[in-house]
């Protein structure tokens, strides 16, 4: 081959696709919600930017280049025809934290140094919301697993390989009802490898639009006369309950449910460093710093996973379609736990709380107060609605622990 001829089959543009076309124009549709629209900027923006740099041909700057067999297989070995030994790219090598099952943990490390867990301690009936909210888990796996697998006499036709999903992949898709990305992420790694691009950009997208998702939802099932139902001010919480409680739910979440000990041990550390009050630095920089790394580095990496061949497929757009039935039937799980709650005490319990049942924390709270508000300027409801969201951050924890648990053996 010529050196002209050379140079011509390396431009990526003569490798382009429609696929890849289709990819670059969704990551510019994020990049648009990020930058125009300010929806989920810190997360958006570097999610599309690696979707974009997946889908173009030739720059090496997806999940999967020099990869195509597994890096571990890989690494160190001759390469045919180019000498030297198989290394792993930019963004494989970014990517190896998510595959690996390190930056969830690290999240979930600095989400605990930003949780007070007052609200719940004050009032543990708030629990019952948070776990009302996993009725979207549930309603996800079994869409994906009976729908999916119904779908596949229609589908094989034009995709061979699609045979449906699994009960591993069915559990690792409901997931996406616990409304929390690194959760998806920590049981995708797990339970469905292949599907985790598509899992974590359903979680993470659909987290992005909660405002959108759940008004309507709290409007339709919420009447009037509940929106307006004042709540009493949490009780006082002293200093030795909030220290004592992240060791003892530890403890206990530790030796009942061990497969999630990775989240809820980093969660707890997390929260014990942060009401211990001597480690101010830690706090400052597992709040801040850290924080902002891996959520780059999350996205990003997630993003570059998304490649046309890998996303563009039947059973993406079925675990898309079953991450808004998960983020719905979430909201309308802690609605209804918080309208029986309400009954059951007599009128006490502000149902508008029920929204966080689902553990997009903090975004479902603020839409609590938000609302709460503008029907009722003397309601404020920020503090009970934490209770819930930190109630259903460590339930979803523990359901992705037995999930694995028992997922695991089919």
């Amino acid at each position: 081959m010529s050196l002209g001829q050379s140079i011509i089959a390396s431009l990526g543009i003569l490798n382009l696709t429609m696929g890849n076309g289709i990819m670059i124009l969704l990551a510019l549709f994020f990049m648009y919600l990020s930058v125009i629209k300010k929806y989920e900027p810190l997360l958006l923006l570097p999610l599309a930017f690696g979707i974009l740099l997946a889908n173009l041909p030739g720059a090496g700057l997806d999940a999967y280049y020099f990869n195509p067999n597994g890096f571990e297989e890989l690494a160190g070995k001759e390469r045919p025809g180019f000498g030297g030994t198989w290394l792993p790219g930019l963004m494989n090598f970014l990517y190896s934290g998510i595959r690996m099952v390190i930056y969830p943990p690290l999240i979930f490390l600095c989400i605990g140094t930003m949780t007070d867990f007052s609200p719940l301690i004050a009032s543990p009936k708030s629990a019952l919301i948070g776990l009302g909210g996993q009725l979207g888990i549930f309603v996800a796996m079994g869409v994906s697993y009976y729908v999916g697998n119904a779908l596949v006499p229609f589908i094989q036709p034009f995709f061979e390989d699609f045979t449906g999903f699994t009960l591993k992949e069915a559990a690792a898709i409901g997931i996406i009802g616990s409304s929390d990305g690194p959760t998806s992420i920590f049981v995708a790694t797990r339970l469905a490898p292949d599907k985790l691009p598509a899992i974590a950009i359903a979680a993470f997208s659909y987290m992005a639009l909660v405002p959108f998702i759940q008004p309507p939802i709290m409007k339709l099932l919420i009447t009037k006369k509940e929106r307006v139902i004042v709540m009493p001010e949490p009780k006082r919480v002293t200093q030795k309950q909030k220290i004592l409680f992240p060791i003892i739910m530890g403890i206990v979440v530790l030796l009942l449910v061990p497969a999630a000990g990775a989240l809820v041990a980093m969660l707890m550390l997390g929260n014990l460093i942060k009401e211990s009050g001597v480690a101010d630095r830690y706090v400052r920089a597992f709040q801040n710093d850290l924080l902002s790394i891996l959520t780059f580095l999350v996205a990003l990496g997630i993003g570059s996973s998304a490649t046309a061949k890998a996303f563009l497929r039947p059973d993406t757009l079925i675990i898309i379609a079953c991450g808004l039935f998960a983020f719905a039937f979430g909201t309308v799980g802690g609605i209804l736990v918080a309208k029986l709650l309400c009954v059951l005490t007599g009128g006490k319990v502000n149902p508008l709380i029920g929204n966080s049942g689902v553990s997009a924390m903090p975004m479902a709270a603020r839409i609590s107060q938000k609302i709460g508000q503008r029907y009722n300027p003397d309601n404020h409801l920020l503090m009970h609605a934490m209770g819930a969201i930190v109630s259903s951050t460590i339930g979803s924890a523990v359901i992705a622990g037995i999930f694995i648990s028992y997922f695991s053996f089919f």
